[in-house]
């Protein structure tokens, strides 16, 4: 009973880790500006972070390692260093992006500019991560983010056309806008697969002393807990394609993706919407907190926990603070949180290899993972994945912002 426990929780830990500011705003951009033709990048994402998290909470079960200290263990401190900057980069804006989506859905409610939100929404995430145990922040927020099923319900209520859905499951060349529509497909990509997500799902499995035992709870979680995301995920593209891309529209702003379930489920969809984005915002905030501070903490030999006492793991405590705290700080000055969530995507997806790669050694290291290492299918998917991530990132985002 325990174990299907844990694959419940891991369904619902989803929605904070996997349908977030950063899946909202690009699969919203890409139904309203491509129809269904992108549902195959959320697909793809999916595919790799069920790998991925899978790969994570592996290697903490079978090694008792977090993949940041299994990273500075093998590789020494030049190569940890070097992700390490790239992740706490990448973090930190998608951290911003996050806090200024709970900005922006209190915005919706209230009229009340986001700008002077930004600091009490970074105060409640803090607030949450000094006062709460790992168990709360895991699972507590998480389960009221199942308001997020909203989605799903709008999309069947409108009855999309299964072939044209079923259609955008394989790849095929850009209609229109190439430029546009593989900087979409890279943000696409950048949400689902960011790195953040497998560093708290490791250092959770070590809160949770996970052990060998635990190996098949980790596959049923990743892969039924991802697949739910994905699934919310496609949900969003789906109804911006039904509502938003027959009338030509493509979101600018929050206040333009809120429509999504307003014509399908009426009033009541504006504020399901707003609730949707405050709660999703926040699990992600605080999985991103909590990931940032394990990935100083891991690799410098810091005391950690979520479950310790801010006192005996100050420096671990210092580091989500000053994280938060600078974060909020940038959306206060105005930066746009949808702009900044779409390129912050887009980053992501550039700088995967220098994630995935060596974490693939890891995961095919007999001294970490013993007889539990890598199928090549798994190699094969995580290394053409972020490849075709990256290399599209690469060509794209350039000309994305050459072209305004």
């Amino acid at each position: 009973m325990s174990k299907l426990l844990k694959i419940a929780l891991g369904i619902f830990t989803s929605i904070g880790g996997f349908l977030e500011v950063g899946a909202i705003a690009t699969t919203a951009q890409a139904g309203a500006a491509f129809g269904f033709s992108l549902i195959w990048a959320v697909v793809l994402g999916t595919i790799c972070v069920i790998f991925l998290v899978e790969m994570s909470g592996r290697l903490a079960a079978v090694s008792h390692h977090t993949i940041k200290d299994a990273l500075r263990e093998r590789f020494g401190p030049r190569i940890y260093m070097v992700t390490l900057v790239s992740d706490v980069l990448i973090n930190f804006l998608v951290l911003a992006a996050e806090i200024g989506g709970m900005s922006l859905a209190l915005q919706l409610v209230t009229g009340i500019s986001f700008r002077w939100w930004a600091i009490p929404t970074g105060f409640l995430t803090w607030l949450l991560l000094w006062k709460g145990s790992f168990g709360l922040i895991e699972n507590g927020v998480s389960l009221l983010g199942m308001v997020a099923i909203a989605f799903v319900v709008a999309a069947w209520k409108l009855d999309p056309p299964l072939p044209e859905v079923l259609a955008g499951v394989i790849p095929r060349l850009p209609p229109h806008q190439p430029v546009h529509y593989w900087f979409t497909a890279v943000s696409i990509l950048g949400a689902a697969i960011s790195p953040y997500l497998f560093y708290f799902y490791s250092a959770g499995a070590i809160e949770d002393h996970w052990d060998e035992d635990h190996i098949g709870v980790n596959k049923a979680v990743a892969t039924v807990g991802m697949t739910f995301g994905g699934v919310l995920a496609t949900a969003v593209l789906v109804v911006a394609a039904l509502v938003l891309h027959p009338r030509g529209i493509e979101p600018q702003r929050y206040e333009q993706i809120a429509l999504l379930l307003a014509e399908p489920l009426g009033r009541a969809g504006f504020y399901l919407f707003a609730g949707t984005l405050l709660v999703s915002c926040l699990g992600a905030a605080l999985e991103l907190g909590l990931a940032t501070a394990y990935c100083f903490a891991n690799g410098l030999g810091w005391n950690w926990g979520e479950n310790v006492r801010p006192r005996d793991a100050a420096r671990f405590t210092l580091s989500y603070t000053v994280m938060i705290a600078l974060a909020s700080i940038l959306m206060v000055a105005g930066i746009d949180p949808l702009q900044l969530t779409l390129f912050s995507m887009a980053l992501t997806s550039l700088t995967l290899p220098i994630v995935t790669f060596p974490f693939l050694v890891l995961m095919n290291d007999r001294d970490y993972v013993g007889e539990y290492g890598n199928h090549w299918i798994s190699n094969a998917a995580v290394i053409a994945i972020s490849l075709l991530a990256s290399v599209l990132a690469l060509a794209a985002i350039p000309l994305q912002l050459m072209g305004g």
